[in-house]
């Protein structure tokens, strides 16, 4: 790869930098970057991006789901959309990269557009989705669903930590609720989603490589498990007599664990393990755990979830305990087009950047345009080991700069590529 970047791509990626620096002014706690669906953060926030989106030559509208929409116009305005763009909600005591960069990306490249006065075939769209981690009302890609056309109108009754139902929040930030069904995209207007996105992992950190193509997005099933034996005195039960419910659920993690580890893409987590009112002189007799299962193939995540199932089963049977395990959200993998993922390694290559491809461990508004939309996502290398969700993640200018100018590629080939796949 090479390393010399012209004076523009290095003045679009300092520019990148200080937009992702100045947006981190708009959190809830100061010294911690927290921005949760419509706080007054969040929607301090919506104003800078639009203001942003404006500067660079771009008409901006919000819609029902508070998403900021910017639309830089093409020669033909009836012909469908190029749609990028990410989230800018965070996670409690996050970071200020995931989700920014793919927003703060392409508004930086539309300007320089703008200021030479170029103009595409087609319009581009950057979409600043509203909400995608589900913090605030327990409810995630409430942005993106809304322009799929998937948001779910039952998650208006959620609450908040504070009561604060998620129908009142809206229509305390202007929105109306019964409008959602207007945000969705129409039927065959968006030609293609793209998404650029830090990775969250340490993949493209560790083989030295600043950018990667995406494959698909994994699918996720998520359970809470509840195993309950008999509480009893520490020191007056022998093993053999117990029915220790924590021990259970040791035998139950390790198995998905070992479960987990015979396929590369396959992930399975135990993010939550609580023993209620637990001691230190008490066999436990009831233990709270979550269970999250990942991959990129569905039928492989479908086979590791029927395999967790009957081990569960086999344990409790075993160690006479018993157990509840309750389906709390599934949802399907989403694989990226071929047709674009090739788009993203001919930018690539003519960078000179050696292409990689690897599939998406994390959830992605790129899931919920599938279904209206074919996707594809390019990875940007973050640091610090690849920590995301965290004050710790970070990534650096010249990669910023790299996948921009890689971005602008893709987008000034795009309708070249839009046509061979059509006569394909």
């Amino acid at each position: 790869m090479s390393n010399i970047f012209n004076q523009a791509t290095s003045v679009i990626g300092n520019e990148i930098m200080e937009r992702l620096h100045l947006l981190a002014q708009y959190t809830e706690q100061d010294g911690m970057m927290t921005r949760t669906y419509l706080t007054p953060a969040h929607r301090g926030a919506a104003g800078q991006i639009a203001a942003w989106m404006r500067d660079a030559g771009m008409s901006v509208r919000r819609d029902a789901a508070g998403n900021i929409i910017g639309r830089y116009e093409g020669s033909d305005a009836k012909v469908p959309v190029l749609m990028t763009g990410s989230h800018f909600d965070t996670v409690r005591n996050g970071g200020i990269y995931d989700g920014l960069l793919g927003i703060l990306l392409p508004i930086t490249c539309i300007a320089n557009w703008h200021q030479q006065g170029k103009r595409f075939p087609f319009p581009i769209e950057v979409v600043a989705f509203s909400e995608e981690e589900g913090v605030r009302f327990k409810a995630p890609m409430l942005g993106s669903r809304a322009i799929a056309g998937t948001f779910e109108q039952r998650v208006l009754k959620h609450t908040d930590d504070q009561g604060v139902t998620m129908i009142d929040a809206m229509k305390a930030a202007d929105l109306d609720p019964m409008q959602i069904p207007a945000a969705a995209a129409a039927p065959g207007s968006i030609a293609a989603f793209v998404e650029v996105h830090i990775e969250q992992g340490p993949v493209l950190l560790n083989e030295d490589l600043p950018l990667g193509v995406v494959t698909a997005i994994a699918g996720a099933t998520r359970y809470m498990l509840e195993f309950k034996g008999v509480a009893g005195h520490a020191g007056t039960v022998p093993m053999t007599m117990r029915h220790d419910a924590a021990m259970a659920a040791a035998e139950f993690a390790l198995y998905v664990e070992q479960r987990c580890s015979r396929i590369p893409d396959l992930v399975g987590t135990i993010g939550q393990w609580n023993v209620p009112n637990g001691a230190t002189n008490v066999i436990p007799g009831h233990v709270v755990l979550s269970l999250d299962v990942r991959a990129g193939d569905d039928a492989e995540r479908l086979a590791a979830t029927t395999d967790i199932t009957a081990e569960l089963e086999r344990i409790c049977v075993q160690r006479d305990v018993r157990s509840t395990l309750k389906k709390t959200y599934e949802t399907s993998s989403a694989v990226c087009a071929d047709w674009l993922q090739q788009g993203w390694h001919a930018a690539l290559e003519r960078k000179g950047c050696k292409v990689r491809s690897l599939p998406s461990g994390a959830g992605h508004d790129a899931m919920a345009i599938a279904a209206v939309a074919p996707i594809a996502m390019l990875f940007v290398r973050c640091g610090n080991g690849g920590i995301s969700h965290n004050p710790l993640e970070t990534m650096e200018m010249q990669d910023a700069a790299l996948a921009a100018d890689v971005f602008m590629d893709f987008v000034e080939h795009f309708d070249t590529l839009s046509a061979s796949k059509k006569t394909s």
